[in-house]
This record gives structure tokens, C-alpha cells and sequence, in this order.
């Protein structure tokens, strides 16, 4: 599995490269996994309704193709992307969130937080507030999109919004949550879980 860090890229220009490269791959390609954090946007999922967005402030909003409501990418919050054939891996797409879900379940277990992912509504919360959104596109076979989880972003602009359609749910982030530890620090060790993860398929 390849691991690939953008830095800080162009949401749309982002999803165009992965879908190109999910139409290119072959089934001797490698799985990869893209990190990255977004310029600020609104993103609407396939079946995302405009009724969640409730005012935008000035933030684009980008009708994607993954699946799940509205969520906001900005910076502070790491995206990882997963591009996994998951034909060769043996895995469904529920597989593949909850694997999503137990890396940053993991993550922060090392830190003393417990978290939890929720059937009815894909991402791990900490309680009731939500510290990461997951929403996959699945295309010839294999996923494109991933996880979006706060750091020590704004989270002002989920106000803006009913966070994955549920008016008035809280966002929290590793910072508000007391994890202090260097940016970097927490990136390396969710990629890490996120490859534990996907390699024990």
C-alpha cells in the first residue's frame, strides 16, 4: 500500500485525481492512501440535500459523489483518502467504514479517549460530538474518498450547516478534546491504524 502526502490541495481538484485514478488502475496496482487537508468547503454527498446547508458564509459547496449528507473540510482537520480495490481485499463497503472507524476509534484510545462509530450515522464521536466523517464512493470494484477527522481546525463553519443532516450536532476535535501533541504526530499515528487496518484484510 502506497501512502501519499498532498499537503494542502483544492478539494475538487483532489476527487477529479482520484476518480481518474480509480477509471486508470489495473488489478496489479497497489492500493493507496492519500493525506491531505482541504482549502475550506462545504461538500454534499450523493443523496446530500440543500435543505443542511444553512448558511454557507461565502464557503464554496461542492456536490460530490461519495456517499452520506454535508460535512465541511477546512484546514486543521487531516483528510485520509482510501483508494482500495476492494474486490482483491475481500472486503464490502460497510467493512471498509467500520475498519475507517476503528483507526480513529484506535487513535484515540491511545490518548485515553473512548470513541465510538454509530450505525445510523458513518464516523466516530467522542459522546454525542463528532470528531470524524466518513463517506466512500465505491467505482469499478474499488473506493475512492475516506475519512475527514479535526484536529485543531475552526469548527465554526459546521455551524453553518446540519453536520451529515442532523440539526444541531455537536463537532469536536482532538485539540478541544485535550490532545495536545504535534499535528504531525496524530497524522502518523491515524495513518498508521488506518494501514493496521486495511493490511489485516
Amino acid at each position: 500500500m502506497i501512502t501519499r502526502y498532498l499537503g494542502q490541495t483544492d478539494y475538487h481538484d483532489t476527487w477529479t485525481a482520484m476518480r481518474e485514478f480509480t477509471d486508470a488502475r489495473t488489478d496489479e496496482d497497489a492500493d493507496e492512501v492519500w493525506i491531505c487537508e482541504h482549502t475550506p468547503v462545504y461538500t454534499l454527498g450523493q443523496a446530500g440535500r440543500q435543505e443542511h446547508i444553512l448558511n454557507t458564509a461565502d464557503i464554496p459547496v461542492v456536490q460530490s459523489d461519495r456517499g452520506g449528507q454535508v460535512t465541511y473540510h477546512g484546514p486543521g482537520q487531516v483528510v485520509v483518502y482510501t483508494l482500495i480495490n476492494l474486490r482483491r481485499s475481500n472486503l464490502g463497503v460497510r467493512d471498509m467504514v467500520v475498519r475507517l472507524e476503528n483507526s480513529v476509534i484506535g487513535m484515540l484510545a491511545a490518548h485515553g479517549i473512548e470513541a465510538a462509530g454509530r450505525r445510523d450515522a458513518p464516523g466516530v464521536y467522542v459522546e454525542e460530538a463528532k470528531i470524524a466523517a466518513l463517506g466512500l464512493r465505491v467505482r469499478r470494484g474499488c473506493t475512492y474518498h475516506g475519512l475527514a477527522m479535526n484536529i485543531d481546525a475552526d469548527l465554526t463553519p459546521f455551524d453553518g450547516i446540519d453536520p451529515c443532516g442532523y440539526r444541531g450536532m455537536a463537532v469536536t476535535s482532538t485539540q478541544k478534546l485535550g490532545i495536545l501533541v504535534p499535528r504531525e504526530q496524530l497524522i502518523e499515528q491515524l495513518v498508521s491504524q488506518v494501514h493496521e487496518q486495511l493490511s489485516a484484510c
